[in-house]
């Protein structure tokens, strides 16, 4: 299959598996990856790990032959798809982590955009080369590049269409960390030190920090305060301060 999804202790983990077009994206292959996700979003597990099959590539980015001699409706239909499935990553009530091997070109690059965290190999290549081929970004790499990285970084790459190695990518903000040993268990480390913390609240913060771009900083602290009110309400809330005033560990329940 594609797009195989897996589960590994209290995490799932969606491998895209096309090693031999190094883990291209057709448009059947994305709306399989939209059902997948909503397959996670409906399930018990704590983190999305989202890597590609083999040592070369994470995603090399779309099918290129599929955009060719497609009329402007079949391609604005293509751009929606791309977008609204990259978009559930942001929905899904569980934090998402890419892990990031090898290539992530074009939408393989917007598809780890898309995740809360991207940890990247010592071998991994970004970069967003669509004006090569007379392009643009269509997944929502103009958008999530700009807020990842800032304007003028955005622009350079997007304009050049240049590929940026992990220490490049690590140092501009594009990714999260570099892993200096193997790729998933520095995943691994990562989603059991967020399934320690309470889903719930987890949701909570990213949707302000993630609100926070589209906002004035008066919208965003009254987002702020709404959902930090929220965060109180929560059984987790009461447990958390609860275990720090006794000292021990808290135990969250996700309520």
């Amino acid at each position: 299959m594609p797009v195989e999804l897996a589960r590994i202790e209290q995490f799932a983990l969606l491998t895209l598996n096309r090693p031999e077009a190094l883990n291209a994206l057709s448009f059947a292959v994305i709306e399989e990856i939209g059902a997948r996700l909503d397959e996670v979003a409906r399930s018990d597990a704590r983190v999305l790990m989202v890597t590609g099959a083999g040592d070369k590539s994470f995603c090399a980015g779309a099918d290129i032959k599929e955009l060719q001699g497609r009329d402007l409706m079949a391609q604005k239909r293509g751009a929606e798809l791309g977008q609204s499935t990259f978009a559930r990553l942001d929905r899904l009530p569980m934090p998402s982590i890419a892990l990031i091997n090898g290539f992530a070109f074009g939408g393989g690059l917007e598809l780890a955009m898309a995740c809360t965290f991207r940890l990247a190999g010592a071998n991994a290549r970004l970069g967003q080369p669509e004006i090569k081929l007379g392009l643009i970004p269509g997944y929502g790499g103009t958008q999530r590049l700009t807020r990842l990285v800032g304007e003028a970084r955005a622009l350079d790459l997007i304009l050049t269409g240049r590929a940026i190695d992990a220490a490049e990518a690590e140092r501009i903000g594009l990714v999260t960390q570099v892993a200096t040993g193997d790729l998933l268990q520095a995943g691994l480390a990562l989603a059991r030190n967020l399934a320690q913390f309470s889903l719930p609240v987890l949701g909570f913060a990213r949707e302000a920090v993630q609100r926070a771009a589209a906002a004035t900083l008066a919208e965003g602290l009254k987002i702020e305060a709404d959902l930090s009110t929220l965060a109180f309400q929560t059984e987790d809330a009461a447990e958390g301060m609860a275990a720090f005033a006794a000292k021990r560990k808290a135990a969250f329940r996700d309520r």
